[in-house]
């Protein structure tokens, strides 16, 4: 995506990895307005937040397919405003499956379910192609290669433009990347959890070798 079609004028830029497009440092997070955090509100009350993130310069959206209604809103807050989406980088997630009562929660990496995931979000969200696709969490009863080869066959038909991995770690990034390119890791890294300096993980030390960026 150009880079051009931002406006951070408030919050700086990072770039996402070796080969990415240049991105805010500071992504906004929209899962807190449809899960987890008090009482969900209306449509409108949830699109001036939106609009108020996008003002500030905050224009790197970061929802998932199990947040809710959060793909359903940001694709109806698009379709109302469709200048908006022009000004955002769109990131979304996969691999997580609630059972229908809500009682249970599975991680799926197969390619069937990576296609039908990718096609769902798609639908939801009302655009053609995901800016940023993240593994959400590693199947690990699934090879890291098969998972990546179905997200390999979305970029190359234009479904998806980046590809993210969530918590994973050294050896599965290595392995992810020898299929494709991972533009960047979201994982916990804070002055309050620093684990993935440490030598025994590696998980930094991976990243800064391969240019993945850390979010």
């Amino acid at each position: 995506m150009c880079n051009r079609l931002f406006n951070h004028s408030l919050i700086s830029e990072r770039q996402l990895g070796k080969n990415g497009p240049k991105v805010p440092a500071i992504s906004y997070g929209a899962m807190g307005l449809s899960i987890s955090y008090g009482t969900t509100g209306s449509d409108e009350e949830r699109f001036k937040v939106l609009d108020r993130a996008i003002e500030l310069g905050s224009t790197y959206f970061d929802s998932a397919d199990v947040y809710g209604d959060n793909e359903d809103l940001l694709g109806k807050y698009f379709k109302k405003y469709p200048e908006q989406r022009k000004k955002v980088f769109l990131a979304t997630k996969f691999g997580g499956v609630f059972s229908p009562d809500k009682k249970s929660y599975s991680i799926r990496g197969d390619a069937q379910y990576v296609y039908e995931a990718c096609e769902k979000s798609l639908k939801r969200l009302g655009i053609d192609s995901i800016d940023l696709y993240y593994v959400h969490r590693i199947d690990k009863t699934v090879p890291i290669e098969e998972t990546m080869d179905a997200l390999k066959e979305l970029v190359k038909v234009g479904k998806i433009k980046y590809i993210g991995l969530c918590e994973c770690s050294s050896n599965t990034l290595r392995r992810a990347y020898a299929i494709h390119p991972v533009a960047c890791v979201q994982i916990e890294y804070s002055p309050f959890s620093l684990d993935i300096e440490r030598d025994e993980i590696g998980l930094l030390k991976t990243c800064r070798e391969l240019g993945v960026a850390i979010v």
